[in-house]
């Protein structure tokens, strides 16, 4: 296959053929005008030698009197030669020549009409008796101002076409500087072009452009780049779908896409660090900010977000699952005590005393669970209660649900969310604490409204960070179990102010969150 030109000599050559093109029409114009130039000029020359014969007294009372001595072509012909013209030719009124540098012309009538008599002069192309010559007429007046003919005086074309081939070699040295100046140019901007496209040529950068935009629309990573005045200069698809950017578009400043908050912080370059927490509406994302430097010099910055939604559900499903794991193990062997008990008992044949202690250990675990039940409708809700009761006990920490709790309404459907993450945060809160440890909820009902209230033993939150401790990401704990902190108060917070609903944080010691959320319009209505 035959290979395409390089992209420095097409440019070479395009621009090459531009200056060619366009010094041509150039320097034909140039001469064109020039030449015009010269014919004005000369015929202002020719106009002054007949305006001077028509001013001389003899000729005028020579005129005026029939030209009976003749002297009128001594004095044209005495002009011809001191001023270098072709001819000075006197005509009077009836168009009779009465000079003329061809004697035999002498009183022989002229073919056109004299124009002069209109009292004006007159200057042009005249094809003349002898060649075509720039021509200049003036009127004729005798000594009363009586117009009574004209002169007319002509310079060849040959000599002005003379005059003006002797101009032509400057013309072509200026035109053949400024082509070379062009060459030169076109050099400079081809190497230019070579090295600033990396010495590749127009095939090769069309498709690193096709491959480009198929990568980065393609891959399962959002990508958003800006430039070096903080302006998108690309977004792919999956970050439009991911930061629900629908109608985002290139060339506009953040601070007009984003909202003030710890996303722009973070796509900003705000917040410092890799693998920053950010959550989203619909997202959970991990982001990464990195600077794009060309030779040294800053020009923009590009940002990768990673879809952690799904992953993070499922590592903390997984997360709740090995508590309750283990909450199960730690009443095996619980279980297992009491059936050895039981069994020794059997075996003793006290058989009385056996069936006393299954009764007993039956009705504390039944009656807990009817109790609770009794007073927290939702039975999803009630369950968690109890499960995250037997985490705690297995943490040697008690969790309690307050006497006064009491919830008939199923609540909205992030109920169960908001919960289980307060919850869990308080008991990590007093994880590490001194005995004796505990957590109480509190889920009370207005009819209008559904209020949450956890408190912990712990050591609560200092005033300055009561509502820091609810932006994604902020924490003071180190990640475990590879999981990352500072996202359940986040979002609970999301979840909260969603539904159009509040949380606060009371400040320690003693940790104490409060939500207050509505209660869904369609319970109202069945209220009603």
């Amino acid at each position: 296959m035959r290979r395409p030109h390089a992209l420095s000599s097409l440019v070479l050559g395009y621009v090459l053929a531009v200056l060619v093109v366009t010094m041509v029409l150039g320097f034909a114009l140039y001469t064109q005008v020039t030449r015009d130039q010269f014919d004005r000029t000369t015929e202002g020359e020719a106009l002054a030698v007949a305006q001077a014969v028509a001013a001389d007294p003899v000729v005028r009372a020579e005129m005026a009197t029939g030209d009976r001595t003749g002297e009128v072509q001594r004095v044209a012909e005495r002009m011809r030669l001191a001023t270098g013209t072709a001819y000075v030719v006197v005509i009077d009124r009836a168009g009779v020549r009465h000079s003329h540098p061809n004697p035999a012309l002498v009183g022989r009538r002229i073919e056109e009409p004299v124009v002069a008599l209109d009292g004006r002069t007159h200057v042009g192309i005249d094809p003349g008796s002898l060649t075509d010559s720039a021509n200049g007429k003036a009127p004729l007046t005798a000594p009363d101002g009586t117009v009574i003919g004209e002169v007319s005086a002509g310079i060849l074309e040959s000599n002005v076409s003379q005059s003006f081939w002797t101009e032509v070699p400057t013309l072509l040295a200026y035109t053949g500087a400024a082509l070379l100046t062009g060459v030169a140019a076109a050099l400079v901007l081809a190497r230019r072009l070579k090295r600033m496209t990396f010495g590749l040529e127009l095939d090769e950068l069309a498709s690193l452009l096709q491959e480009r935009e198929a990568m980065l629309h393609g891959i399962r990573e959002g990508v958003v780049a800006f430039d070096e005045r903080g302006r998108l200069s690309m977004v792919n698809d999956e970050a439009r779908r991911l930061l629900g950017w629908r109608h985002a578009a290139v060339g506009e400043p953040l601070e007009e896409v984003v909202a003030e908050g710890r996303l722009r912080d973070v796509l900003a370059g705000n917040t410092a660090g890799i693998d920053q927490v950010v959550l989203t509406d619909e997202n959970l994302l991990v982001a990464n900010r990195m600077p794009v430097l060309v030779r040294g010099r800053h020009i923009g910055s590009v940002v990768t977000l990673r879809d952690r939604t799904e992953l993070e559900a499922l590592l903390r499903e997984l997360d709740s699952v090995t508590g309750l794991t283990d909450a199960l193990r730690a009443q095996q062997h619980e279980f297992s005590n009491r059936l050895h008990v039981l069994s020794v008992l059997v075996g003793m044949g006290d058989h009385d005393e056996a069936m006393a202690y299954l009764d007993e250990i039956s009705a504390g675990s039944t009656a807990q669970a009817e109790e609770l039940r009794s007073r927290i409708a939702p039975a999803s809700l009630a369950a968690l209660l109890l499960a995250k009761i037997s985490i705690a006990a297995e943490r040697d920490i008690r969790l309690t649900v307050s006497e006064d709790s009491r919830l008939d309404e199923p609540g909205p459907d992030a109920l169960l969310t908001i919960v289980g993450n307060l919850v869990d945060n308080a008991l990590d809160a007093v994880a590490d604490t001194a005995a004796p440890r505990s957590v109480q909820v509190r889920l009370t009902e207005d009819g209008r409204r559904i209020t949450v209230s956890v408190t912990d033993s712990g050591p609560g939150v200092p005033p300055e960070l009561a509502e820091r401790v609810f932006q994604d990401g902020y924490t003071t704990k180190p990640p475990r179990n590879g999981l990352p902190r500072g996202l359940g108060l986040a979002l609970v917070h999301r979840l909260v102010t969603r539904l159009g609903g509040r949380i606060t944080a009371t400040p320690g010691p003693g940790g104490a969150f409060t939500a207050e959320l509505p209660v869904p319009a369609k319970t109202l209505v069945e209220q009603r």
